[in-house]
């Protein structure tokens, strides 16, 4: 068995706050996930009597780092294939148990009613747009496919220095809808939170699809019951969740 150890502070914090019971499923899941899944997880503790999802939202990659540092989870959703492909190189996860569970789009949103608002890539250049909420392309999905568009579109080297560079798409968000970004790059699904203070201005094409891996992780004696969550997720009542919270079918 993996030793649990190493834990972040986040993590520790986590467990600090919420102790997780013999019973209990740790679910380590991207931040675009938090509203579906803690959803998705009162439903499951209903259908498992006995049993309680306890969940960790962070940007995929930090997630990954601390599951490879010992953390003890149960389950890993990540927003991209890449990390889970690292996490599987890793031998971190149950192969057999990965699958492909929802698709997402990624989105540039701007403040609601904003006066000056881009409504394309190339508008971003404009000496009017000085701040971008873009997520850290070296550990976030999100930035990943974020650079992937603006390298396509031969726009990264133009505005990279107008990023403010966030943690995970959630913080991107929250960036806009205060005011401190005149635009962010999120998931169709984040802007979909803050209706009343963000809006969509435009979808951004995306070479690579982006779907979301979801598996069990090994080391923790917790298989059984890992596959239990994964199997209600993908389910139709799991389905109509992510559904509700504007998640596509993979």
């Amino acid at each position: 068995m993996r030793k649990r150890k190493g834990l972040t502070i986040a993590v520790a914090a986590m467990f600090w706050m919420s102790p997780a019971a013999a019973a209990d499923i740790i679910v380590s899941a991207a931040a675009s996930l938090t509203n579906a899944f803690t959803e998705i997880g009162k439903e499951f503790d209903k259908s498992n009597p006995g049993h309680r999802a306890v969940f960790n939202f962070a940007a995929s990659g930090a997630l990954l780092q601390q599951i490879a540092r010992g953390a003890p989870v149960d389950v890993f959703a990540s927003a991209d294939q890449e990390t889970m492909d690292r996490a599987d190189s890793l031998n971190l996860i149950v192969r057999t148990s990965r699958a492909d569970f929802v698709r997402n789009t990624l989105v540039v949103v701007g403040p609601k009613e904003a006066l000056s608002a881009p409504r394309s890539l190339d508008d971003l250049r404009n000496a009017a747009i000085t701040r971008l909420a873009i997520s850290n392309p070296t550990s976030v999905p999100a930035g990943r496919y974020t650079r992937e568009a603006l390298d396509a579109a031969g726009l990264w080297d133009a505005v990279k220095d107008k990023s403010l560079n966030t943690q995970n798409v959630r913080q991107s968000l929250d960036y806009v809808a205060r005011g401190e970004a005149d635009a962010g790059f999120v998931y169709g699904t984040d802007a979909a939170v803050m209706p009343g203070k963000v809006e969509v201005l435009f979808e951004v094409p995306t070479r690579t699809p982006i779907l979301y891996p979801i598996a069990a992780v090994k080391g923790n004696g917790n298989e059984n019951l890992a596959m239990k969550f994964i199997d209600y997720v993908r389910s139709d009542a799991g389905q109509r969740i992510l559904a509700k919270y504007g998640f596509r079918k993979p």
